[in-house]
């Protein structure tokens, strides 16, 4: 569904070459971006049904759950995503989120941008 720079590093993850973490919460957001009129012509190129993209989606990641945190982001939904890389024990928080890009580091988990995360892991 996706191309360019995000393709590459979903590829480095389907690989194994990245360790690509997700929590039940976040795929409820996905799920719920993906159902927005914006993204049907991408759903509908994809060949993909949302369910059928969502299960590839949980196949190629490591489920865990979330650990609480205070309120770090406006956005109630990106303070889950912390949470979520707080329990994956993450190096990197990988997002195109204005306002988490904001925060740029929470408890040694550094918060980049796709191409930056390319950067970094490619320079390993």
């Amino acid at each position: 569904m996706w191309e360019g720079k995000p393709r590459q590093l979903l590829d480095l993850a389907i690989g194994k070459e990245i360790v690509f973490c997700t929590s039940v919460p976040i795929i409820g957001e996905l799920e719920d971006v993906l159902s927005r009129r914006k993204f049907a012509k991408r759903v509908a190129n994809s060949q993909l049904s949302i369910g059928q993209f969502l299960e590839s989606y949980v196949r190629e990641a490591v489920l865990v759950q979330p650990v609480p945190t205070p309120r770090i982001v406006s956005d109630s939904d990106d303070d889950v995503v912390i949470g979520t890389a707080l329990a994956a024990k993450a190096d990197l928080i990988v997002t195109g989120d204005h306002a988490l890009l904001a925060v740029l580091e929470y408890e040694r988990v550094r918060i980049v941008s796709v191409v930056e995360a390319l950067r970094l892991v490619t320079s390993l």
